[in-house]
């Protein structure tokens, strides 16, 4: 069997493309650079210059009536992580609970709109993403009238005696839900849910049917054919969901401050209240530089561990 080899350029065509490059406008050459000035400025004005004067606030000392001056005071870090530790390992374990709930809760919806919806995946996707179009604040308030103590879940729960078994584990608190951390992780598993099914559907239908019916052809189960074909085409999209439901959950106050009680604050809570009311904003920029450096460093720890090191 012989192959045929693509002949090279004659050197004269080489040299005449090479000096009709040389040849090319400036401007012309400029042009990529150009389209990426805005997004560019963009992140500078609005990322990078505020994270710099974050991180200068956070070495200030002073006071409001007084004034702040960056005294280059670091010693605000390790005082801000002493005093508030409770609230950023709080924060983590809210946020890593609700992201394994909307896993487990996500994966089955998104298999289910990706290869067996069939005319009705686009009315099942809308209803998935219909939540988008109420405000968060709203949707979390609705949770607060849904979980009220003399509402109809909580009387089927205690009907079941579920609250006798959720109080000695610890998540509720007697015969009532709000103001525990069963509300707030409830609260964060459904604002977070769609943000974990649209990677994963779109994971999974890209894909190949074919593969399914491969490996049904090679006599393999169901279960087998989902563990060894389905789950490991789908990483990607559970890497992606995990981490976009994680971040924003381990940030969020909102369910933390109309769901929880003064026991289930999460460290948004505090440098929402170190920003607005105490007013210590080198305390409140340091939390939040040691909130960012936290979840990158776990975000990091995980991506290398799921071996989708290409997202990094």
């Amino acid at each position: 069997m012989t192959t045929t080899e693509t002949p090279a350029p004659p050197d004269g065509q080489t040299e005449a493309a090479a000096t009709a490059l040389r040849k090319t406008p400036a401007r012309k050459r400029l042009v990529p650079y150009w389209l990426l000035l805005p997004g560019i400025l963009w992140l500078i004005v609005f990322f990078a210059a505020p994270l710099v004067y974050q991180a200068s606030t956070s070495i200030q000392t002073g006071s409001l009536e007084e004034g702040f001056k960056v005294t280059w005071h670091f010693a605000t870090y390790w005082d801000a992580l002493g005093e508030y530790w409770p609230q950023f390992v709080r924060s983590v374990l809210y946020a890593a609970t609700a992201t394994v709930l909307c896993l487990l809760l996500g994966y089955p919806l998104a298999y289910l709109i990706a290869f067996k919806a069939g005319r009705w995946r686009n009315v099942v996707m809308i209803l998935v993403i219909a939540p988008f179009f109420t405000s968060f604040l709203i949707r979390t308030l609705a949770w607060k009238t849904i979980l009220a103590d003399g509402g109809p879940v909580v009387g089927v729960l205690n009907s079941l005696h579920v609250l006798d078994v959720t109080s000695w584990l610890g998540v509720t608190e007697g015969q009532r839900v709000l103001a525990t951390p069963l509300a707030v992780v409830c609260g964060l598993t459904y604002n977070f849910l769609p943000f974990m099914v649209l990677p994963l559907y779109t994971s999974l239908e890209r894909i190949d049917p074919r593969l399914h019916e491969a490996a049904g052809d090679l006599y393999a189960r169901p279960s087998t054919t989902f563990r060894r074909v389905t789950f490991p085409l789908s990483m990607p999209g559970v890497v992606a969901g995990t981490l976009l439901t994680f971040i924003p959950a381990a940030g969020d106050y909102i369910n933390a401050e109309l769901l929880g009680s003064t026991d289930q604050k999460m460290i948004g809570n505090v440098i929402q209240s170190q920003f607005l009311r105490v007013l210590d904003y080198p305390t409140a920029a340091a939390l939040s530089f040691l909130l960012m450096a936290a979840i990158l460093a776990m975000v990091t720890i995980y991506i290398r561990k799921s071996g989708t090191e290409d997202l990094v």
